[in-house]
């Protein structure tokens, strides 16, 4: 008989494999454990390695013996299931679940509750009778805290919570002076509210009312983790109780948020501003031991999640930067609401981020302000895991659900998710399940919907409240002790609101300024100034030895060493390609200082193959950057294949751009059109972050773009979407079409004072095209040239002056070349926003003999930049058009068709009777 036949499967294997380990080794097992079996001495019952009776002593396990197995079933019950039967819901009941953890589940019975157990051992209180186990087991499990754990696949971190759980009971303890600091926090963040409730009667504010035990508990977070040398805090948080945290946490003034609800105008002329509940903040704090912390608040859209993506970025900038020897210094919080941590597919991106090289952040505290509805969707309409927090299985991690209304709790599951954090680098997930006291905002009425609900809420002290009446019946405070904490913040609130209503106007302090001083703003004047970007020949040619020179101790696949060997090739033959205008673009960047990230998917090797950046050695798939070997003192070089994320990675590296200024940073999409998928990242941050938050940014965009007959996802990258969320002075948009022109615009953007987004609609069919392909002259001595007129056209001569765009101008030189067409010049509009509309006028004058002007595109009328010229050149209302008639997808899927369309349109720029595109 297997002597551990009264178990099921699960539990036979573990207890079995732990009972043999014991026997081999004693001191190899858990002191608990080791207790527990020496109680019970199984050697002495003669059972075998492997179950088998020996000497025949007996056939059966004690009873005894049977029920300390039964015990530990349960305490095994309770720590997979308990948190479903916590009291974490301060005004709802829960959801049933069965099993329950009655013990009659687990083989036992009331007869057994005063019997003694030395499975008490397991959780470090000994021997102890059923009821005081139980006892034990439903305050560390099923109080106001309730913890997910044991999908943990890791045993030490296991072991670590299940001793941290035996430790402290899983319930918080804190001096007289704690719970009176705890009390303060808790007062500022309910008095808060309430003077804006009534300053400002009807405005939104989305307050925090219903889960303000988040503000001491962050207070806490921010006080322990100076204990641990956390340099930087990096927090992301939607528009629930923004205000509160933004005051009683990052020390915002009262004044400037109060000038906010008075609707000012702003003190900038250029700047749009914002909703106050969408603003960032960077402050400093000094803590109780007198450390000094740095606290950051990203600016964030309306759109819930996306700024934990931006977060992450920053947080994974600063960590590259400033701390790369102990990046745990930064820490990043991301505030999730539960209907959009369930409903966006955004935390699934970020999430499956939080372990890979490029973009992990040493583990991030996700704290979820549970209000248990969405605007008006109730929770069980809104997901269809148990918790809004399941998508923290994922990367395994451990999940704290509390009740809100315990302040206590709410600290004490705070603190333990930081020790977790710098212990394991792992993020920790705290679901802080409360209600929200008024609707979706201070306008709304909730009762329209959820009726019950909001009934039993306005009958609920808040948590404040609740708390001083617990410190009164523990002789902490007296009756008075609140209503003057209560008045002297009021007070100060109102001496604040007197001191903004003498101000004029509103002033927007942009975002982590200190890491942008060395930097100023610029209008679409000073985005058309040329800047320096030219580099030595003699600096170059030492660059491309470093980057054409493999290992010689390592063996490398053939046709991978002839292609780097190639670099020195073009080099010496003067012809140098697509990729070599990255590669000594990156490589002369690097040379100077600045450091240089890039990201996307398939960004080392190049989606056409045509970047290798990261070699792999043959036999061992090491990884060989040449970038990184060009000097004692360059600058970093970081370049990752990203996850098949576009939303979560573009957002990544913007946040990451956002904090770096000095760092070149590219995400390049594997198709153009794939940064669809981040539509929300461009509309919300990248064309409009400066105009709302004060926000530059240099990120950039690498989008291939070219009709090639791929199909109508593979060939328009939507230029069109991009020029028209351009405005001012709000980005750059470039289509190059020379290596050159690519080498000294990745330059410029690091060379210039100030940063913008920049999109580049890069080529496919261009990377090798023979004629693609430009001077070391022209990469050393060279700048960027927003407009290349036609070198070989004779002004006099020309009858047709075509206009066109990227990778078009090469299918139209052919052509001119075959039908030796000396009356056509062909001129490139590199740069399509800020447009160079003199430079463009200036070439129309010069060539004064043409009748026929004509805007030359491969897209669709409806797409490609047709639109964007028409709005911002008048004169393009006079061009004849050349393009594919208006689609709905951008390019046939026949190749036979697309080849038509295109010829097409060839035909008709040379010919304007043949205008029957299709």
């Amino acid at each position: 008989m297997d002597k551990y036949s009264f178990l099921n499967a699960a539990h036979t294997a573990y207890f079995a494999d732990l009972y043999e380990q014991y026997l081999k080794n004693p001191d190899s097992v858990e002191p608990s454990w080791r207790a527990f079996f020496q109680g019970y001495d199984f050697g002495s019952e003669n059972y075998g390695m492997d179950g088998e009776i020996v000497e025949g002593v007996t056939t059966q396990i004690p009873e005894h013996v049977q029920k300390e197995f039964q015990v530990l079933k349960l305490i095994d019950g309770y720590r997979t299931r308990g948190h479903l039967f916590t009291k974490t819901n301060p005004v709802r009941a829960r959801r049933k679940y069965a099993p329950t953890l009655e013990i009659e589940n687990f083989g036992l019975s009331q007869s057994d509750l005063d019997t003694v157990f030395n499975a008490g051992e397991i959780l470090s209180i000994g021997a102890q009778t059923l009821r005081e186990i139980r006892k034990h087991l439903e305050a560390i499990y099923c109080d106001s805290i309730g913890i997910e754990y044991m999908y943990i696949r890791d045993p030490e971190r296991i072991q670590w919570i299940q001793n941290k759980l035996n430790q402290n009971d899983n319930q918080p303890r804190f001096s007289p002076e704690e719970k009176k600091q705890l009390l303060k926090k808790l007062n500022e963040a309910v008095s808060f509210e309430s003077f804006l409730h009534t300053k400002y009667v009807g405005q939104k504010r989305f307050s925090l009312e219903g889960g303000e035990s988040l503000i001491p508990a962050l207070d806490a977070l921010i006080e322990k983790a100076s204990e641990y040398d956390v340099k930087e805090f990096v927090m992301g948080m939607a528009h629930r109780g923004r205000l509160s945290t933004l005051t009683n946490i990052f020390g915002k003034s009262a004044k400037d948020i109060f000038s906010e609800f008075d609707g000012k105008d702003y003190e900038q002329e250029v700047f749009d501003g914002d909703v106050k509940y969408h603003l960032g903040w960077t402050s400093d704090r000094v803590t109780d031991a007198g450390k000094k912390i740095n606290l950051n608040i990203a600016p964030n859209p309306s759109h819930l999640e996306t700024v934990g993506a931006v977060v992450e970025g920053i947080t994974r900038a600063k960590q590259d930067d400033k701390y790369a020897e102990n990046p745990s210094q930064v820490l990043p919080i991301v505030v999730h609401g539960d209907a959009a941590i369930a409903g966006q597919g955004l935390v699934y991106e970020i999430v499956q981020m939080a372990q890979l090289d490029g973009y992990k952040t040493n583990g991030t505290i996700h704290i979820v302000v549970n209000n248990q509805i969405g605007f008006t969707t109730n929770y069980l309409d809104a997901r269809s895991s148990t918790y809004c927090t399941d998508v923290a299985k994922v990367t395994l991690s451990p999940v704290l659900h509390v009740n809100a209304d315990d302040v206590e709790a709410v600290v004490h599951a705070v603190l333990f998710a930081l020790h977790f954090r710098m212990r394991y680098k792992r993020d920790v997930f705290i679901d802080l399940l409360g209600y929200r006291k008024y609707g979706h905002n201070e306008g709304d009425e909730p009762k329209f919907t959820q009726p019950l609900l909001y009934k039993a809420i306005a009958k609920h002290k808040n948590p404040r409240d609740i708390y001083a009446q617990k410190l009164m019946e523990e002789g902490v405070i007296d009756s008075s002790y609140v209503s003057k904490l209560e008045e002297d913040y009021k007070n100060a609130l109102e001496e604040k609101l007197v001191d903004s209503r003498k101000i004029k106007k509103t002033e927007i302090t942009p975002f982590m300024s200190n890491e942008w001083v060395d930097y100023s703003t610029t209008e679409e004047d000073g985005m058309m100034k040329a800047v320096d970007t030219s580099y030595s020949k003699e600096a170059l040619a030492k660059i491309t030895k470093v980057l054409s020179s493999l290992p010689k101790d390592k063996k490398f696949i053939r046709k991978i060493s002839r292609l780097i060997e190639s670099r020195q090739t073009m080099f010496n033959e003067d012809r140098l390609d697509w990729a070599m205008a990255e590669h000594l673009a990156y490589a002369s960047l690097l040379e100077e200082g600045y450091d240089v990230r890039i990201s996307g998917q398939d960004v080392e090797r190049g989606t056409f193959s045509h970047r290798h950046a990261v070699v792999k050695v043959e036999d061992s798939e090491e990884e060989i950057v040449l970038h990184n070997n060009l000097s004692d003192n360059q600058g970093k070089f970081f370049i990752y294949n990203s996850l098949l994320s576009e939303y979560g990675v573009v957002g990544f590296d913007y946040g990451y751009a956002m904090a770096s200024p000095k760092t070149l940073t590219i995400w390049e999409a594997q198709f153009g059109d794939f940064s669809n998928g981040a539509q929300i990242m461009l509309d919300q941050y990248i064309s409009a972050a400066e105009d709302k938050w004060k926000l530059q940014n240099g990120l950039v965009m690498l989008l291939p773009h070219g009709y090639e007959g791929q199909g109508a996802e593979h060939s328009s990258a939507r230029m069109e979407r991009y020029l028209q969320l351009c405005a001012k002075d709000n980005m750059f948009v470039v289509d190059c079409t020379t290596p050159a022109n690519m080498y000294h615009l990745l330059r410029k953007q690091m060379k210039a004072n100030f940063r913008k987004p920049l999109i580049v609609f890069t080529p496919k069919s261009l990377l090798r095209h023979p004629l693609v392909v430009s001077s070391v002259d022209e990469f050393a001595n060279g700048s960027f040239k927003m407009l290349i007129d036609d070198e070989k056209a004779k002004a006099d001569e020309i009858k047709t002056l075509v206009f066109v765009t990227g990778k078009f101008y090469y299918d139209l030189l052919e052509e001119q070349e075959n039908l030796g067409r000396k009356d056509v010049a062909l001129v490139r509009v590199e740069q399509l926003f800020p447009l160079p509309i003199e430079d463009i006028r200036k070439t129309i004058s010069k060539y004064k003999n043409a009748n026929d002007v004509v805007w030359a595109q491969e897209e669709p009328r409806n797409m490609g930049a047709y639109s964007h010229m028409l709005m911002h050149l008048d004169e393009a209302k006079t061009f004849r058009a050349a393009s594919r008639r208006p689609y709905g997808a951008p390019a046939a899927g026949s190749s036979v068709r697309s080849k038509k369309r295109h010829q097409e349109v060839i035909d008709f720029v040379f010919d304007k009777t043949k205008n029957n595109q299709r």
